[in-house]
């Protein structure tokens, strides 16, 4: 499969090179053609891995993941052109973090609106699928890094939309009796609400390498 990634940061970096172990081409997209991490990136991935603007990442993209900072996501897919997205599988990996002069961390948007509502809002012909954005990156990549069954989430509109993104979370590790599907991208308010509190779990725990586990009454 053609995927195309809007970000070049450790998120879009760390996606990049597991989809292109797994023998999809990957377009790795950024504000400008000669960003040097996007060309490193593209020089050590081999055939199926390029670099180029936030517009060739889309273009090329069969499924397109957003991996900006939710605060600058509408921004880069706005030049990323509603045009090339349109009718796609859209992946936000985002969260909308604003940390203060003292360190104090907030979100913008938060609890009546969120960065998965706004880009489905303003990108209507695209198919809006939240996932991902709970987990460390070596995490979103490889479940197996933790032992037991531990779940990841995903939200949006579109079902087909999401069964595709479920699929390629099966890709990554993640078994399907682990994907919780929360429903509608509303439900995107409540996970990126979450990382707050997992930032400070991070700080309590020393590391990335834990996540949620939900169980059931049976």
């Amino acid at each position: 499969m053609r995927i195309g990634i809007i970000g070049t940061g450790t998120v879009g970096r760390t996606l990049a090179d597991k989809l292109v172990a797994l023998g999809h081409e990957v377009t790795l997209g950024s504000r400008s053609k000669d960003n040097e991490g996007a060309l490193a990136w593209a020089e050590q991935a081999g055939p199926n891995g390029h670099n180029g603007t936030f517009a060739d990442a889309a273009a090329f993209g069969e499924v397109v993941l957003n991996a900006t900072s939710g605060t600058v996501s509408l921004e880069a897919l706005r030049a990323a052109g509603a045009e090339r997205l349109a009718g796609k599988v859209l992946v936000d990996v985002s969260n909308p973090l604003v940390f203060s002069a003292e360190g104090v961390v907030s979100l913008d948007p938060v609890n009546t609106d969120s960065v998965g509502e706004r880009i489905q809002r303003e990108f209507p012909d695209a198919r809006v699928v939240k996932t991902l954005n709970t987990l460390s990156a070596p995490l979103m990549v490889e479940p197996g890094r933790l032992s037991g069954e531990h779940n990841v989430f995903v939200a949006g509109e579109d079902a087909a939309a999401k069964a595709q993104v479920v699929a390629l979370l099966g890709e990554f590790g993640w078994p399907a009796d682990s994907v919780l599907d929360l429903g509608g991208i509303q439900a995107a308010r409540g996970l990126e609400m979450l990382m707050p509190f997992w930032l400070q779990l991070m700080r309590t725990f020393g590391t990335t390498d834990f996540n949620y586990s939900f169980q059931r009454a049976k």
